[in-house]
């Protein structure tokens, strides 16, 4: 979901939903490089002069369906996770040998658009509901990452890459500070 910083309710009811100003919103959010307020805001979505400064608790785009749908007119549907409550206008093809999950934090993550550092996050109630139907198969013990995914009742061998382009907090190595 999208708000505005100072908002005080951050509820469903207080959150920005127009899927063309999500869209266009995502598709321009990228690192804050920017010399300002690099601290507070990891993520800035550029529109002609406005800087819109990012800040998120792990990674802004959210992974929150998946769906079968032809990314391409006359093109055979492939599987896709869409992002950021935008429906079918923000998607990411769907590759389930990428899918990584961190046992410290049991987040799931996936590869997500390469501007934003290449990593999204699965939403909670997509991971939950793979965990439920048992999709995440644990050889190496539930400490461990998963080793492997079912998808489509073919067993898919996790290669965990991911990990490798995320923060030592995402990867449960770090304490917060707000614990």
């Amino acid at each position: 979901m999208l708000f505005q910083d100072d908002s005080k309710m951050k509820h469903w009811t207080a959150a920005l939903k127009e899927k063309k100003l999500l869209y266009n919103f995502f598709k321009r959010l990228r690192y804050n490089d920017t010399g300002r307020y690099e601290a507070e805001f990891h993520y800035i979505s550029l529109c002609g002069r406005e800087r819109n400064f990012v800040r998120c608790l792990d990674r802004p785009i959210v992974f929150s369906f998946v769906e079968k749908m032809s990314l391409k007119k006359e093109q055979p549907e492939e599987w896709v996770l869409q992002h950021n409550h935008a429906g079918d206008q923000l998607v990411q093809k769907f590759f389930p040998s990428e899918i990584c999950m961190v046992p410290e934090t049991s987040r799931v993550y996936h590869p997500g658009p390469r501007l934003c550092g290449g990593v999204g996050l699965v939403a909670d109630r997509l991971s939950i509901l793979w965990t439920q139907e048992q999709r995440f198969i644990f050889s190496n013990g539930e400490e461990a990452p998963p080793t492997s995914f079912i998808w489509e009742g073919e067993e898919f061998k996790l290669e965990n890459k991911l990990l490798e382009k995320m923060t030592d907090k995402e990867r449960g190595l770090e304490v917060s500070e707000d614990n």
